[in-house]
């Protein structure tokens, strides 16, 4: 009895002991592991920064040897929230870029029930306008719903369906909806592709910062609600143009993105996601060449050294 008693005292203050002492050398290994992972977290983002820093004057230099006209720029990265800018506020003529608060609009007027997505609207000759697009060429009587229409003024960049929606929705409420979603530089005065009112200097603007900004929005599902957001999103990755952002990019990379193209004018904006980061780019052009090789060139070119810099390897 003695033997078991002293045997079971040893049991009953040495196990706890040693109970005590695995579960602390456990502890200790789970904050020595949470401390090494935070470590290489902060050698990460120092190198991060390192390139970041070192994307600045290739951005810069692009830009300085860009001698064909004017640039507005936004590129972010979207992970670390760092931004580098030239004119982001400097006004431009949106040509097609116009078309993505366009889409949102359309989008935002479904969830009010001001329009319904599934509604048919048959096309007329009087709908149809020069420049992209194949609508223009279709038989008057073809039948399409707003949401088709949406698709084509995006992936497309269909300048009849544009004018289709917005003869549907009318330029006072898209431009009120431009208020509502904050856009300072983005207005609508006539329609796209209506190249006589241009002529006599009826111009619709916008801004690297705008569009950004509300790229950004979609991007992180805050544009009004994450359905408005998403729907956006979608139909932006299903742009088609591969000559100006994509250009010099992985051809399996989804970027999501619109461009805009009209006489001394050449964009592109959108959202780049990789591997290892997503990225905001935003370029906006004007140029006095005869044609617009340059600026997609040029808009490619920052892409390629945005896109450079977010995939380099994290050690």
């Amino acid at each position: 009895m003695i033997k078991i008693t002293v045997k079971y005292k040893i049991l009953v203050f040495v196990l706890p002991a040693i109970l005590l002492l695995a579960g602390g050398a456990c502890l200790a290994r789970r904050y020595y592991l949470r401390f090494q992972d935070r470590q290489g977290q902060q050698v990460i983002l120092e190198q991060r920064k390192i390139a970041w820093e070192l994307l600045k004057p290739k951005l810069a230099g692009e830009v300085k040897r860009f001698k064909k006209g004017e640039v507005g720029l936004v590129v972010k990265d979207l992970r670390y929230n760092w931004t580098i800018s030239h004119n982001p506020d400097r006004l431009f003529p949106s040509a097609s870029l116009v078309k993505i608060p366009i889409m949102a609009a359309c989008f935002i007027a479904a969830e009010d029930g001001t329009l319904k997505l599934d509604r048919r609207i048959v096309l007329s000759n009087s709908d149809k306008y020069p420049g992209s697009g194949v609508l223009k060429d279709a038989r008057p009587g073809t039948v399409f719903t707003v949401e088709e229409l949406i698709g084509l003024m995006i992936d497309d960049s269909d300048n009849t369906a544009t004018n289709m929606l917005t003869s549907i929705l009318g330029i006072n409420y898209l431009n009120s909806v431009f208020d509502r979603l904050g856009l300072k530089d983005t207005n609508l005065s006539r329609r796209v592709a209506d190249f006589d009112s241009r002529d006599r200097g009826v111009e619709n603007y916008t801004s690297a910062e705008d569009i950004s900004g509300l790229l950004e929005r979609i991007y992180r599902r805050s544009l009004v609600n994450r359905s408005i957001s998403e729907k956006c999103l979608r139909v932006l990755k299903m742009q088609r143009a591969r000559d100006r952002i994509p250009k010099y990019l992985p051809c399996n990379l989804a970027v999501a993105h619109k461009t805009g193209l009209e006489r001394n004018v050449c964009h592109d904006a959108g959202i780049v996601f990789g591997c290892q980061g997503d990225l905001l780019i935003c370029v906006l052009t004007r140029h006095w060449s005869r044609n617009a090789a340059a600026s997609k060139n040029f808009i490619a070119r920052i892409a390629f050294h945005a896109y450079t810099y977010s995939q380099a390897p994290e050690k």
